[in-house]
């Protein structure tokens, strides 16, 4: 049901949350296709079901309805440990608080998640130096996340999210908290991944100029794809649209 150069494909997802009392529509009715090798920037504003649409892609969420499907396989059919094993060897995941582990060096948050992948294809020290050198941090492999600036810690988080090579990477607002130059360099980084590794990215932004640097950008509004074109004919939204 996939194309060979299909990597994700949202049928009609819906996502109904519960605040308190009154049943919300998150998501109404979402449907797109990424290409393997794409970089798709997805914006909106506050509250339009962007985040819950990347959530429902990594499988940390179930959908109301609809299906999802990676490499071809539709993950909306599989239980938790299907899922975990998913996210561990198809999805990277990259947040804007980083998550790292304070109390493991760069090198050993980077390691952490080969040594839960069932297939094992790279050794966790050899990998993670690997990855660490190939974002400018060859340097800092036995620093702890105290020791880093924000930039150089995003950059261990992307290192960690790439270890076991998955096809997918999933990044929620991943330059919220940093500088313009941090910012820039975790971009950077991101374009490196695509070009040398052939890896998906899909990122959630508010900031448009960090969505301007995709292939592609998907406009969520009121739970639905309002737009969905290649980043150069997207026209800027208005002010305030995407706070």
């Amino acid at each position: 049901m996939k194309t060979s150069n299909e990597v994700l494909r949202a049928v009609d997802l819906t996502k109904q949350l519960k605040v308190g009392e009154v049943k919300v529509d998150a998501l109404r009715g979402v449907s797109l296709s990424v290409a393997r090798g794409e970089f798709v920037a997805v914006i909106g504003p506050s509250g339009s079901g962007k985040s819950t649409l990347l959530g429902l892609m990594g499988g940390l969420d179930s959908p109301t309805s609809g299906q999802l499907f990676i490499d071809g396989v539709d993950i909306t059919r599989m239980n938790e440990r299907e899922l975990t094993r998913i996210r561990n060897e198809k999805i990277g995941f990259i947040f804007q608080s980083f998550n790292l582990i304070p109390t493991l060096t760069a090198e050993e948050n980077v390691a952490l998640p080969i040594q839960f992948s069932r297939l094992r294809t790279h050794h966790p020290v050899t990998r993670a130096r690997e990855l660490l050198t190939l974002f400018g941090l060859g340097d800092r492999t036995h620093h702890r996340p105290s020791q880093l600036s924000g930039g150089q810690q995003q950059r261990v988080a992307i290192a960690r999210a790439l270890a076991n090579n998955p096809p997918m990477l999933l990044a929620d607002e991943p330059t919220g908290n940093l500088d313009t130059t941090s910012s820039q360099i975790v971009l950077d980084a991101f374009r490196k991944i695509q070009r040398d590794l052939g890896t998906t990215v899909i990122l959630v932004t508010h900031d448009m100029d960090i969505a301007a640097t995709a292939d592609r950008i998907i406009r969520i509004v009121d739970g639905r794809v309002a737009e969905d074109a290649p980043a150069a004919a997207v026209v800027p939204p208005l002010v305030g649209e995407l706070a």
